[in-house]
């Protein structure tokens, strides 16, 4: 929810990815907090996604003047939008964004609404990025994980052979500590880990989360971003800010942890991306769990804040 990340790529689909320029543009305080109120199911849901549209229109405009390309030097945008719902259970998914409006904005072809066919077939409709961490991590020797870790945490396990290849939802990544930290404080997130570094995990209210049966059940699988919020609201209800936020980020490292299970070998390395790279609280945690080499995406040569705009 802090803003829209876009980036050009050059590909042929498949084996070609030449990554580009990048942005990221953040949202407008203002913005952000009707985002959140109708992610939280309130709110004017049409007048959002229009907003939302534009932002992303003025994301390519900014892009493009970044990368020196007009309009017409672009064959298709990738537009994902925000999923404010997403039940697959139900088979059922949503993601705001106007297709049409962007593509009449920025005078470029847009493909959009990603993940409905597949839930409508009985599909989860997500993750949607493991084939291309597959692509732009070639070269990495495997058995590999790259681990997503954004609102809700995702994994790509990729095997030696050209179809192994496994993705699911991990658990729940940052939306749980982004929200614990906003309603306590105001602020957006646990910069740093700070917090999570300065807290006491409770270990008893992490174990009877992860008893949750979500965390046993066999990929393919997927959750939408508030699956955990109501549960752990209530466990947390009167923990001090800094206990919390170690407790919340010691059960996204234990979802991580479990999802080793479901893995046919273990990796000797996990490569991982998105704003959860930044927190160091969950970076010292992974490693200790995981026990073996855990990375920023950057230390992989690819860019931890643009690989899921890349992919899309």
């Amino acid at each position: 929810m802090d803003g829209v990340d876009a980036a050009v790529l050059e590909t042929d689909g498949a084996a070609v990815v030449r990554p580009g320029p990048s942005v990221s543009v953040p949202y407008a305080p203002g913005f952000r907090r009707r985002l959140r109120a109708v992610i939280c199911g309130d709110g004017d849901v049409s007048r959002v996604e229009r907003d939302l549209t534009r932002h992303h229109s003025d994301a390519v405009i900014s892009l493009l003047s970044t990368a020196g390309c007009a309009a017409r030097d672009i064959d298709v945008i990738g537009f994902h939008g925000h999923t404010v719902r997403h039940a697959p259970e139900r088979r059922e998914t949503v993601q705001i964004g106007d297709g049409p409006m962007l593509a009449g904005l920025s005078g470029i072809d847009v493909v959009h609404d990603f993940r409905s066919a597949d839930v409508a077939a009985g599909g989860q409709g997500a993750p949607l990025a493991p084939v291309y961490h597959r692509a732009v991590l070639s070269g990495v020797p495997r058995p590999l994980a790259v681990l997503n870790i954004g609102g809700v945490a995702n994994v790509t396990w990729i095997g030696p052979g050209d179809d192994d290849l496994i993705g699911f939802d991990t658990g729940p990544g940052n939306a749980l500590i982004d929200d614990w930290v906003h309603a306590r404080t105001g602020a957006d997130c646990d910069v740093d880990g700070r917090l999570a570094a300065a807290g006491r995990a409770d270990r008893d209210l992490v174990a009877r989360c992860m008893a949750t049966p979500y965390f046993a059940r066999k990929p393919p699988k997927s959750l939408d971003r508030n699956a955990f919020s109501r549960r752990v609201t209530d466990l947390l209800a009167t923990m001090p800010l800094a206990d919390g936020a170690a407790t919340l980020t010691a059960l996204t490292v234990d979802a991580v942890a479990r999802a080793r299970d479901h893995f046919p070998s273990v990796p000797d390395l996990w490569v991982v991306v998105g704003g959860g790279r930044l927190n160091h609280a969950m970076m010292d945690g992974l490693r200790s769990r995981l026990g073996c080499r855990v990375i920023p995406g950057e230390s992989a040569g690819v860019d931890g804040d643009a690989l899921e705009a890349q992919a899309f």
